[in-house]
């Protein structure tokens, strides 16, 4: 029995032709939009940009769609995995009224269309790709393989959303995207919306043919049944039977979905059913041309991009391109105005129902204040610097246990199965671990129902995550620093999304993208060189200033105020780097919470400079940095007691930059004030020592800032000797002082050699007992010290 009456194929067919001809516009036309004239070399653009292979697919795929939403009543949004094919979906947006709505100029008449098609990849313009300018969007697809993790990240405590989302089969060669299959054993049909997966296999990257097309059938079925789906075969190249096949397939999927739902829904059972998907094989630029210059085209990798290389230059490729344009019988589809006829108008949805005017493709509209408990109610209390020693990752475990339960529908916990190995696990005293795949009497806190969402995949992590934020939600990612890397591409994708929307006036600010690194390069000595990374800030730093804000706080209470402040946060990505074992408090709640506000300052308690000019700056950024440098200017208070120091913790990494290159930077005349224009300032530094000169460079007395960190020196070890190793420990930085302070060489060299013997007994006494020197590991900030 078919699935449509001849009414809607005609309809549905009408619909995919103006689509289709709107793209092809878009790639190639200047002037003439509706051929009211034959066309001529000046009609077209000089420069051809763009991706038509891909295009009638997702035109295909996105008619179809319009017509289920109609017919139920969906609630849909559209995530495009082929992304460069941008005008594809500007097409349906125009179609469907919103593009004209967001952008009156480029109105839904002959002018509008011909603003339209010059607009895409033309300078001043929009880009290929379906990007944060385009309505209805929240995946830009310029980097293939997170289409499918956006997608579930979407649909996450979104029970009444259904995402579509189209995979392209090159895509599917990437790695995020093979784990991104398995993103449905963390999706609870109870609580959770519905991911419709349409794999689309037109056979062809750009060189080359895609794995997924050539491997048997049945090997691809088997495949992603595997992977806990039921796929439905869609596939031709006649248009008339695939719009049939495509509508029958997707009553069928979504008949499903509706079912598996209705079913969890009435007997809350979370548990993982088998979802349907739609493989949808057609032939790469399908309805183009057939064969250029003599070679074949469409249904190859040569319709790929732009299948008509030189209509300006050549007059054959002139000829086909008016040809291929007319064969979509614009006449038919536009009106004497250039508007879209009656019946096309009549196939989408109207309003919020459009995919391209979705709220949830805006998160920003949606998004709601968290209900953030006092962080102030979680404070360590801490009698004198240094004590008590805390785990500030632990600490603030029981502040974000509080978050998830004051926040059940808009806050969730990522993390690549090291929540509570970074000791966040006071979590799981309100949670459970999301899961709905198969359970035993052995697991460990998992549950349809749980807000902790944890994949060996920090892909997964940062895909769900994303799309979760993006379409109006907060959360969290939790990771071992060195291993954040692998989302450094991923990343780079989310702060270009950030930095892009806050130009287009229609989109809103979201919930930043927050991330916990807190086991860190300083205390992964039981784990070795493989774990000791701090190289994530370097790479976030290379983003724009009004997008990222990195925080290395000292200790527990810093850590809490920090973090507070991020969950309020809107439109940023934070970097938040933490210690998990136990470590010294050196602030009260209240005293942490100033400090945390002016980002970096003077502890004054550990200075000896106090209204004077000191001989030396004594600096430091983390929390063993930290520690480091308060036991360097204790040793130089007890065997320098003249010697003037002025110590500074920064918190805020940004704030050292100036106010010119960064919205938390400093002035001149502040940072001059803090690090003088002219001392010796020793600085002990999380990270790579290049970043903090990369910061200052600018500054007045950039020359006598000499910073320690971390060169690239690491193994298995002791917590100490992992800083001896990049020379941070505290009898270095004392001989750094005495090097760089004039006067010292001579009057401290007795304290310098001792210095030099205290480094080597202790990494002997490593050597020979396994630990740490007791010189070092009992020691504490005197209370006698404390003004």
């Amino acid at each position: 029995m078919e699935a449509l009456s001849t009414t809607d194929l005609d309809r549905l067919d009408a619909y995919w032709r103006a689509a289709n001809y709107l793209t092809v516009g878009q790639i190639y036309l200047m002037d003439n939009p509706l051929l009211r004239e034959k066309l001529v070399p000046e009609n077209v653009k000089p420069r051809l940009l763009g991706h038509w292979g891909t295009s009638p697919g997702l035109n295909l795929v996105y008619a179809h769609v319009n017509r289920q939403i109609v017919k139920r009543d969906l609630n849909a949004i559209y995530v495009i995995g082929p992304g460069h094919g941008g005008p594809a979906i500007v097409a349906n947006t125009w179609l469907e009224g919103t593009y004209s709505e967001l952008y009156p100029s480029v109105s839904r008449d002959e002018a509008g269309m011909q603003r339209l098609f010059r607009q895409f990849s033309f300078p001043g313009g929009i880009p290929s790709h379906v990007a944060p300018e385009v309505p209805g969007s929240i995946h830009e697809g310029g980097e293939l393989g997170y289409s499918l993790m956006h997608a579930y990240g979407a649909a996450f405590d979104n029970p009444d959303l259904t995402v579509f989302c189209v995979i392209g089969d090159g895509e599917a060669e990437t790695g995020p995207l093979a784990a991104s299959w398995l993103s449905n054993a963390f999706l609870n049909p109870a609580r959770d919306g519905a991911v419709v997966p349409i794999l689309h296999l037109n056979g062809w990257k750009i060189a080359n043919p895609t794995i997924l097309d050539r491997i048997p059938a049945g090997d691809l079925d088997s495949y992603l049944r595997g992977a806990g789906y039921e796929p439905i075969l869609v596939e031709g190249a006649d248009p008339a039977l695939v719009h049939q096949a495509m509508a029958a397939a997707l009553d069928r999927c979504l008949d499903t979905v509706a079912s598996i739902q209705a079913h969890a829904r009435d007997n809350r059972d979370g548990t993982r059913p088998r979802w349907p998907m739609i493989i949808m094989r057609t032939p790469k630029g399908w309805t183009g041309p057939e064969e250029v210059d003599g070679k074949p085209v469409e249904g190859t990798f040569r319709a790929h991009q732009v299948p008509l290389s030189d209509p300006r230059g050549n007059a054959e490729h002139l000829e086909q391109l008016e040809t291929w344009l007319r064969s979509y019988r614009p006449e038919e589809l536009f009106d004497d105005a250039g508007a879209p006829i009656g019946e096309l108008l009549e196939l989408p949805p109207t309003g919020t129902r459009r995919m391209s005017a979705n709220p949830h493709a805006n998160g920003g509209v949606l998004l709601r204040d968290l209900v953030l408990p006092d962080f102030r109610e979680y404070a360590v209390e801490v009698e004198s610097p240094g004590t008590p020693p805390a785990e500030a990752a632990h600490v603030l475990g029981t502040w974000i246990r509080d978050v998830i339960r004051a926040n059940p529908d808009r806050f969730r916990l990522f993390g690549p199965d090291e929540v509570a190995s970074n000791r966040l696990q006071s979590a799981f005293e309100v949670t459970d671990r999301a899961w709905t795949a198969r359970t035993t009497d052995l697991d460990d806190h998992e549950a349809p129902t749980g807000r902790v969402m944890e994949a060996l995949s920090e892909h997964l992590c940062e895909g769900w995550l994303e799309g979760y934020l993006l379409t109006g939600r907060h959360g969290l990612f939790t990771s071992y620093e060195a291993f954040i890397h692998v989302v450094d591409s991923m990343v780079n994708q989310h702060a270009k999304w950030l930095k892009t929307t806050r130009g287009i006036g229609w989109r809103r600010p979201i919930a930043s993208l927050n991330y916990l690194l807190s086991s860190h390069v300083w205390r992964q000595d039981h784990n070795g060189f493989s774990h000791q990374d701090p190289g994530f800030m370097d790479h976030m730093v290379n983003k724009k200033a009004e997008v990222v804000r990195i925080y290395l706080p000292p200790d527990a209470n810093t850590l809490l105020s920090t973090m507070d402040h991020c969950l309020r946060s809107r439109h940023y990505i934070n970097v938040v780097v933490a210690g998990k074992q136990p470590a010294p408090s050196w602030l009260t709640m209240a005293e942490a919470d100033l400090h945390c506000r002016r980002g970096l300052g003077i502890w004054d308690w550990a200075s000896t400079d106090e209204a004077t000019e000191p001989d030396v700056v004594l600096a430091a950024a983390g929390d063993v940095p930290t520690m480091e440098a308060l036991a360097a200017a204790d040793l130089l208070r007890r065997h320098l007691p003249e010697l003037k120091v002025r110590f500074v913790n920064v918190v805020d990494l940004m704030r050292l930059q100036p106010d010119t290159e960064h919205p938390h930077g400093m002035t001149d005349r502040e940072f001059d004030t803090i690090f003088t224009p002219d001392k010796p300032v020793v600085f002990a530094f999380h990270g790579y020592p290049a970043l903090i000169h990369r910061l200052t460079y600018k500054r007045t007395n950039h020359a006598n800032v000499h910073v320690r960190g971390y060169k690239e020196e690491g193994t298995t070890t002791t917590p100490f000797d992992m800083v001896m190793l990049n020379d941070l420990d505290r009898f270095k930085l004392v001989i750094d002082v005495i090097d760089r302070v004039p006067g010292l060489a001579t009057t401290a060299a007795h304290l310098r050699q001792r210095m030099v013997d205290d480094r080597e007994e202790c990494r002997e006494h490593t050597r020979e007992h396994g630990v740490d020197d007791p010189r070092v590991t009992e020691w504490t900030w005197p209370a006698s010290a404390v003004r």
